[in-house]
């Protein structure tokens, strides 16, 4: 424990810290001093139940012994390596997924690595770029790819562009399906998938800009999807969307690449969350839970005809720390973790129960929560003013503040709880649990939940 007192160090913070490289949430922000299980603890050992567990970076608990003795292990045998030579759990981990993406969708391919999701992004890019020769892509509104140039570029928050000047690559934007929120203004029920039916008018002729149609060829050389959008609210789409979507792309050579950054190791209730949607991408991204937030390791994983040396040769990308020992040891031990324990059982159940006790507390608050849903443990609660629908910010922001003050009871003793704010509108709790949470632990969540609900908006209680 630092010998400063917290103030000092937010002194010293407000100095000497970049603050370009953070989100400050909070004024004054937090400082934590360990971390176990679902628990943050404050500097006065107060305990924070965490409902996100690092943007879903550490899904299998702070401080898992088994993650922590990989790690441990590699550090005292194998602790650095350039990454052009070989290392046995780097082979063994690409191989490992792509197996296991063999067996899932039929397809074979390899596996790249890189250090941070937006990285892999790019990575990913120039896969794209070099198969297709294009530049362009579509991406969905709403969606989080990273805050690179070229991740920023596809991500649709025009806030992490605005300070850098023109983006000439900057993605065609597609409305998501949030059916919640339907851009069309159309009802989930009879629909009909009308915003796939807006996305594939666009190709019926060349004046709409996307298609010649005797060529037979799209401008547009890819599509980057979030199955459930993250950022965006963990916005979940309807049956069908995604097969809908894949069959109009497959029609054009567009290629689908797959972001399953937050939702990929069974975040969703499966190992990809894609697979929730019956589709198989050509491209997957991954990232943070494949390390548990240990080590910064990322990945592409493409079709064997979009990666093999062939046509993707050594030096096509290159990052130091890409395939670093570390990283490796550790997402090979979380693989193997997820080979032998049946966690698509686990968070299908454990999310279940989670979901249930979320839209109870919507029925008992109808005038504060206008809509939850879930899949797998990925779950939302969207927060809303008296009339269910119009997005209540102010709110949302008071409610995350005020369970961050350690000042809830929770079994008998103080406690705080943290909650992650997304959504299009700032008003949607995103709650990405970790997979060992008990029963007893989403009973707190909920109780936690319920207090800040109350003290937050007694008249509406």
């Amino acid at each position: 424990m630092s010998s400063r007192t917290e103030q000092e160090l937010l002194d010293l913070e407000r100095k000497h810290c970049s603050w370009g490289d953070t989100v400050h949430y909070l004024e004054p922000p937090k400082c934590f001093e360990r971390s176990e299980g679902s628990y943050l603890y404050d500097r006065d050992g107060t305990p924070y139940l965490d409902l996100q567990m690092w943007y879903s970076a550490a899904s299998f608990g702070y401080g898992n012994p088994r993650l922590n003795a990989a790690l441990t292990n590699q550090l005292s045998k194998l602790p650095q390596l350039a990454c052009q030579y070989l290392h046995p759990e780097k082979i063994e981990l690409a191989a490992a997924i792509a197996r296991l993406n063999a067996s899932r969708f039929g397809v074979e391919g390899r596996v790249h690595f890189n250090v941070g999701g937006a990285q892999a992004i790019e990575d990913s890019m120039k896969i794209v770029r070099n198969t297709t020769g294009k530049n362009l892509v579509f991406a969905f509104m709403g969606g989080y790819h990273g805050r690179t140039l070229a991740a920023s570029a596809i991500t649709s928050s025009y806030r992490y562009r605005r300070r850098y000047g023109h983006f000439s690559d900057r993605a065609h934007f597609v409305p998501f399906p949030y059916c919640f929120r339907c851009p069309y203004g159309k009802k989930v029920d009879d629909c009909g998938l009308y915003c796939l039916q807006q996305f594939e008018q666009n190709f019926e002729t060349e004046y709409n800009s996307f298609w010649d149609a005797k060529a037979g060829e799209s401008e547009f050389s890819a599509f980057y999807v979030e199955p459930i959008q993250g950022t965006g609210g963990y916005v979940i789409p309807p049956p069908g969307y995604f097969e809908g979507l894949k069959k109009i792309l497959d029609e054009r050579h567009i290629l689908m690449v797959d972001d399953e950054i937050q939702m990929g190791f069974y975040r969703a209730g499966t190992f990809w969350a894609i697979e929730q949607f019956g589709v198989t991408p050509d491209i997957i991204v991954f990232g943070k839970a494949l390390t548990n937030g240990l080590n910064p390791l990322s990945g592409v994983w493409a079709r064997e005809d979009l990666i093999s040396p062939d046509v993707f040769p050594p030096g096509s990308t290159h990052s130091t720390f890409s395939s670093n020992t570390l990283g490796t040891a550790v997402g090979l031990e979380a693989v193997r973790m997820m080979e032998e324990h049946d966690y698509a059982e686990t968070t299908r159940r454990k999310g279940a129960y989670f979901l249930a006790q979320i839209k109870e507390l919507q029925r008992r608050y109808p005038k504060v929560i206008g809509h939850t849903d879930g899949m797998g443990m990925a779950l939302r609660i969207e927060i809303c003013r008296e009339d269910g629908f119009e997005p209540d910010r102010q709110l949302t922001d008071k409610i995350f503040a005020e369970g961050m003050r350690g000042n809830l009871q929770g079994r008998g003793r103080m406690m705080g709880l943290v909650l992650d704010v997304g959504g299009y509108y700032k008003n949607v709790f995103t709650l990405a649990p970790c997979f060992d949470i008990t029963n007893e632990e989403i009973d707190l969540g909920v109780e936690l939940l319920e207090q800040l609900i109350r003290r937050c908006a007694p008249d509406r209680v």
